[in-house]
């Protein structure tokens, strides 16, 4: 198996540290027991290097040999061709597992981002706008949530559709947003509740701290 490098910044804030997306590729890494290493692009100074392997100046991107991904979706799809135990090996589960990662990105997280933004920035609430975007969320957790109290994983045994569609939900739920959604916010903490992803958890908060210290 080729070399497996995961890059992500080497500092940011204090806000965004357990959410910043290296984490999705951290846990799918660390279910998959896939060896990989963590390499680390500047935060402050994002030059021609870093916008080779990410056109937004985000991260991550994940490298596999000569290959160089960007986007959670695309680095989970690719590790999940390369170990059962993130992806189905049949063509309903992978055509399934495929759908869920679609919806948690789509249909999901495009409802959930404006809504935890406008949360995290303490926007109003009594406005026309804030009841756009609540409502909006509302709607899709109104449908996600009888998917999610019938089974325990969205297509049969976990998968990266899983990571995903639990780190997006765990945002909304991090604002109190699935009080009302009591099978999502299950859903969430028997993910969460997964060693994996509490490894993967840790990891990346130790990351930023080792930064915090260096920067000192």
């Amino acid at each position: 198996m080729a070399d497996l490098t995961l890059t992500t910044f080497n500092w940011v804030p204090q806000a965004p540290r357990g959410f910043v997306r290296d984490l999705r590729v951290r846990w799918a890494l660390e279910e998959a027991d896939l060896p990989y290493r963590v390499a680390s692009a500047p935060f402050d100074d994002r030059g021609a290097a870093h916008f080779a392997h990410q056109p937004f100046g985000q991260v991550p991107w994940l490298t596999d040999g000569d290959l160089s991904i960007f986007e959670t979706g695309a680095i989970l799809l690719h590790l999940g061709g390369l170990s059962a135990k993130l992806m189905p090996t049949d063509p309903r589960g992978r055509t399934e597992t495929t759908e869920w990662v679609f919806a948690a990105l789509n249909s999901v997280e495009m409802a959930s981002l404006p809504w935890g933004m406008s949360k995290f920035m303490g926007h109003p609430t009594d406005t026309a706008a804030w009841k756009f975007v609540d409502d909006f969320l509302k709607l899709r957790l109104k449908h996600l949530e009888p998917v999610l109290a019938s089974r325990e994983w969205l297509a049969g045994s976990f998968s990266v559709a899983d990571i995903l569609m639990a780190d997006v939900l765990r945002v909304v739920d991090g604002f109190d947003g699935l009080a009302d959604s009591p099978a999502c916010r299950a859903y969430v903490a028997r993910a969460t509740g997964r060693p994996a992803f509490i490894k993967a958890h840790a990891d990346q908060m130790a990351h930023f701290a080792a930064a915090d210290r260096a920067r000192s």
